[in-house]
């Protein structure tokens, strides 16, 4: 193992890791750390080649898993990863989906199983930071909230892993957005404004400044064409792109030693 620490992010579906912390994959990866991508499911709920959604009838799953499949290799490496792992379970849909039912869909998957398949992961990589959801799942969705579950589990099992952190985004920010959007005239997207997707301010332990690498989280992001929900993120005018994702936010969820120096950087101090 190398001096410089290797870190993992555990995701739910392909295109997670284009929002979800991929300013810290970019900035990570072009210092020479190792960066593991760990994604759960194989997201064939999302929109097909018609645009339809998981939930509709006549929906094309297996065409929607490899083209997903595809577009996950393109935008990791975009962004940096050094290894791309999926781990092959299905989607389970937004809740109240009816493949929430489906006994092989992430949401019913055992935490002990998954957890012990990505401890060893890490373990073989030598991983020292991991980062993921909070215990919401930032928004809710069922495999985002597994995705914390299984993380937290692995992280237990490790005996690798230095620190656990969760990518969320400060109450206090989203107010700083509000107001430095506002005389730019840009609207903010309904996600942004939506209270329960945030977290108190005093959680926030790590504050990344990553507006060098805004333009490659924007192309990562638009290398998953084939979902179309993502459209107004896409097309988003750069400087409305760089208020929202040019800082990322970083709550320490779980450390193995007291830590110290990382208020700006998720290694410092390893």
């Amino acid at each position: 193992m190398t001096s410089l620490a290797t870190l993992a992010f555990v995701h739910a579906h392909p295109d997670d890791e284009a929002f979800f912390g991929g300013g810290a994959v970019a900035h990570y990866a072009s210092l020479g750390h190792r960066v593991v991508l760990i994604t759960c499911t194989r997201g064939q709920l999302g929109f097909d080649a018609k645009f339809r959604a998981g939930n509709e009838p006549d929906h094309d799953d297996l065409q929607t898993t490899m083209t997903r499949a595809s577009e996950l290799q393109h935008s990791a490496a975009i962004l940096g990863f050094a290894r791309v792992v999926n781990l092959g379970y299905d989607d389970s849909g937004m809740m109240g989906w009816p493949q929430n039912a489906n006994p092989h869909a992430f949401m019913n998957a055992h935490p002990d199983d998954v957890g012990r398949t990505i401890a060893s992961i890490l373990d073989e990589e030598g991983v020292q930071v991991v980062v993921t959801y909070d215990e919401k799942g930032f928004y809710g969705h069922p495999d985002h909230i597994q995705a914390n579950v299984v993380a937290r589990n692995a992280v237990e099992r490790s005996t690798s892993v230095q620190r656990l952190y969760y990518s969320v985004v400060p109450e206090g920010n989203i107010k700083k957005l509000i107001a430095d959007a506002t005389p730019l005239g840009l609207s903010l997207p309904a996600f942004v404004l939506d209270a329960g997707t945030h977290v108190a301010d005093d959680l926030i332990a790590t504050t990344m400044d990553v507006r060098e690498y805004v333009k490659v989280k924007h192309q990562s992001m638009t290398a998953h064409a084939s979902q179309i929900d993502n459209d107004d993120l896409v097309e988003m005018p750069d400087a409305l792109f760089s208020l929202l994702f040019g800082i990322e936010y970083y709550q320490r969820a779980w450390s193995r030693h007291e830590t110290s120096g990382d208020a700006d950087e998720l290694v410092g101090g390893l």
